[in-house]
């Protein structure tokens, strides 16, 4: 089982140029598969792989279930497994597909979390502007809510992508697809006031940063700021201005959606400042304007 993950991982790294984030969620799904074919006994050759039917998934889904994991989450586990059986087959590995005709767990859709204006302004001004990781705190804030950027994308920015002038930047999305996206004023200037005072970083293994010597944001070693370090900051200022809120970085990112849309922005130019490839992604937000939407109507219906 385990070489055809690595052929799958292969596919999935080098033709579809998947995130290494994604590569190590599917990696881990799939790992745990495999586990639970070997604790069900009767799978461990290779020449087994074609006993796996749907009953096969439908035990693996149950186990899922059992072990509490949530619909959502078994969800995106199937969806997997679907990709890497259908490898599988086009390979010539596997003569059918035991995914097909397994239906995905029916999931309530949740509406996204968004702050409101005045939480916004009170997130990206609790960083310190008296040293230079409060700078470089502001700066991470001040680009996310501006530009609606995932946190993955963040982490692999480039100082050199940001065009000053011209307010914008070049954003590497998922598939290493590249998307140009405007910026805002005032996460330009957090961004110019942090690269004025970066020199003054700890870099305490200078010898070993040259390959993140491009970043934009960077940690007390000098490194390139990893998905993790960004949630833990976000949560830190969180944390300071409410313990009620209960939020993620990618909140950042709803709130850019819902206050554009609520501002009258078009649908379809949010989709691609979001670098979503569907409409259907983007539409999600359209729920969230519903009280907007009711105050219009009472405003402007004559018989309200």
């Amino acid at each position: 089982m385990e070489d055809y993950i690595k052929k799958f991982m292969n596919y999935l790294g080098i033709e579809r140029n998947l995130s290494s984030h994604t590569l190590k969620s599917y990696r881990g799904d799939l790992r745990q598969f495999s586990l639970f074919l070997k604790s069900s006994g009767g799978f461990s050759d290779p020449g087994s792989l074609n006993q796996i039917d749907y009953l096969t998934m439908r035990e693996h889904l149950a186990y899922l279930q059992g072990i509490g994991v949530s619909r959502r989450t078994v969800a995106r586990k199937l969806s997997c497994l679907r990709s890497f059986f259908k490898f599988l087959c086009r390979e010539g590995y596997l003569s059918s597909d035991p995914t097909a005709g397994i239906r995905s767990p029916r999931i309530e859709k949740r509406l996204p979390k968004f702050l409101d204006l005045n939480e916004v302004t009170k997130l990206v001004e609790a960083p310190s502007q008296d040293e230079v990781l409060g700078l470089r705190d502001r700066a991470i804030m001040e680009t996310l809510y501006s530009t609606g950027m995932r946190v993955s994308e963040l982490v692999s920015l480039n100082a050199g992508r940001i065009d000053f002038i011209g307010g914008a930047l070049k954003v590497m999305g998922k598939g290493r697809k590249e998307r140009l996206t405007p910026i805002g004023e005032k996460a330009l200037k957090a961004i110019g006031k942090y690269l004025e005072k970066r020199p003054q970083l700890p870099m305490r293994r200078r010898s070993d940063i040259s390959e993140d010597k491009d970043a934009l944001f960077l940690n007390n070693w000098g490194g390139r700021l990893t998905r993790i370090s960004i949630i833990r900051i976000v949560r830190k200022y969180i944390q300071k201005i409410s313990s009620q809120l209960s939020i993620s970085p990618h909140t950042l990112r709803h709130t850019f959606a819902t206050h554009l849309l609520n501002a009258g922005a078009d649908l379809r130019a949010i989709q691609e400042l979001l670098g979503h490839v569907n409409l259907s992604t983007t539409q999600i937000y359209t729920h969230v304007t519903t009280q907007r939407l009711k105050t219009i109507y009472d405003r402007a219906h004559p018989r309200a």
